[in-house]
């Protein structure tokens, strides 16, 4: 495998190129001993900085806290690939199971106005985050991912997504927007937006303290009660605790088994010259994602880099995660290589930084919202990788939840979901390293030239319930 170039001044870790970007921030002090608010949140990423927010909106005089072990956007928030995009965080299908076809619809309908409102809450409160909405390409790089594609579009039709919400496009009109090495065809949505990542949940946390909520950042919770969030510096005690920590929920007591801490990993370029975006033809903000069974996703930045991602090593022993963000050589050889198979004209382009993250997954593949109100105790998350968006969803639905606003978000049909828990170790880890490992083979039989999806990532897809 050929080594990467890299940039003089190439990071590897240090949370993440969006916050090497902008400045890592100066954390906000800690909890300064026992307290008493309305509502206390754990965790400063999207999910708990649109809950403060909405709420705060709804009700100014509300005593709202945030507690984060790091800083704000220190998790996915603030390592994303900046997808702001409309895909349900789960499968719909699932949803439908239990509440039908037509609230299962409902939940895409709100995926696809949540991206504006995002949009729009960034501009009416001066936020800026990169934000251009240019939409989003899935493209088919082999035979079998396009029978994938052409295959999956009836049940996509079904979910919702209408001929204006998700577009066919040939190989030549893929091309007209993006010449990817092996493009065959792809699908086309206009509900997407790129995002900067590290500016959206700065940009957010300085919002919600000016409308009063307070943060407290190196402030680890090591423990939620009812009605209570324990920590080294004191307890917390509050009406409703809401829980937003979603690849770092296993480290909570008691929950070591409720997600499973996701690893996905990436890499950014260097700034590309003008001849080199001209022979990629990537004119525009599209965000791009490839048919891979171990998929691949990538950002076009404002600066004019090709941020790109991936699974990597997808998951540790233990649930176990790695704070600092360090990739190992490998998977920055692994991207490096995807890289150049999609992008030869940035073969020779050097790496500027690379970095990894954590995010959640239930053991059914889909997110949840709830708050008990016997015990005040609340939570949303599980993304599964699609929670830019679903966040927003997620924090106007807490907001209703909490406040007891009999509406249609309350009744959406990831409300009060629960799910059985993952496995115990070792079959956890044996597990989920195993079906990565087959979901990689399946990916290279795909790419040797088999017309239609990989018998081995059939078998995987039943084994993991995806």
């Amino acid at each position: 495998m050929t080594t990467a170039p890299r940039t003089p001044d190439f990071v590897n870790g240090n949370v993440s190129f969006w916050h090497r970007q902008i400045g890592m921030p100066t954390p906000r002090p800690s909890l300064p001993g026992d307290r008493r608010y309305d509502v206390v949140i754990v965790g400063a990423g999207y999910t708990g900085l649109w809950t403060a927010y909405y709420l705060k909106k709804a009700q100014p005089d509300l005593r709202v806290v945030i507690l984060e072990s790091e800083f704000a956007g220190f998790g996915a928030s603030g390592r994303n690939g900046g997808w702001l995009s409309a895909e349900p965080p789960g499968q719909l299908r699932r949803y439908a199971a239990q509440h039908g076809w037509a609230a299962a619809i409902d939940f895409q309908q709100r995926m696809f106005t949540a991206v504006d409102e995002v949009i729009d809450v960034c501009a009416a409160e001066g936020i800026d985050a990169d934000i251009q909405k240019d939409g989003l390409l899935h493209v088919a790089t082999n035979r079998a991912q396009e029978k994938r594609l052409r295959e999956h579009l009836p049940a996509l039709r079904k979910a919702g997504w209408g001929p204006d919400d998700l577009i066919e496009l040939t190989a030549a009109e893929t091309a007209q927007r993006i010449r990817l090495g092996g493009g065959l065809s792809s699908h086309f949505s206009p509900h997407c937006a790129r995002i900067q990542p590290a500016k959206l949940a700065s940009g957010l946390a300085d919002v919600v303290e000016r409308l009063g909520v307070d943060i407290f950042e190196q402030t680890r919770v090591t423990e939620i009660r009812p009605r209570e969030a324990v920590t080294a510096q004191g307890t917390v005690t509050a009406d409703y605790v809401i829980r937003a920590t979603e690849g770092f929920t296993a480290q909570l007591k008691g929950a070591k088994r409720v997600w499973l801490p996701m690893n996905s990993s990436m890499v950014v370029t260097e700034p590309l010259p003008a001849d080199v975006w001209g022979q990629i033809g990537w004119d525009s903000a599209e965000l791009v994602g490839d048919g891979a069974h171990s998929f691949c996703y990538m950002q076009r930045t404002a600066d004019g880099r090709i941020v790109l991602g991936g699974r990597g090593i997808p998951y540790r022993f233990g649930s176990r995660t790695d704070d600092g963000g360090n990739t190992h050589r490998v998977t920055q050889e692994q991207l490096r290589a995807v890289l150049q198979q999609y992008f030869p004209a940035a073969a020779d382009a050097a790496l500027d930084h690379a970095w990894s993250g954590v995010l959640g997954v239930p053991r059914d593949w889909c997110a949840s919202v709830s708050v008990d109100h016997t015990t005040g105790l609340g939570w949303a998350g599980g993304y599964v990788g699609h929670g830019v968006t679903g966040t927003n969803l997620a924090g106007r639905t807490l907001r209703d939840l909490v406040l007891r606003h009999d509406t249609d978000l309350a009744h959406l049909p990831w409300v009060d979901r629960r799910v059985r828990g993952w496995e115990p170790e070792p079959a956890r880890w044996i597990g989920v390293r195993s079906l990565y490992v087959a979901y990689r083979a399946a990916d290279r039989q795909e790419f040797g030239g088999t017309p239609g999806t990989s018998p081995i990532a059939r078998i995987a897809d039943k084994i993991s319930g995806r």
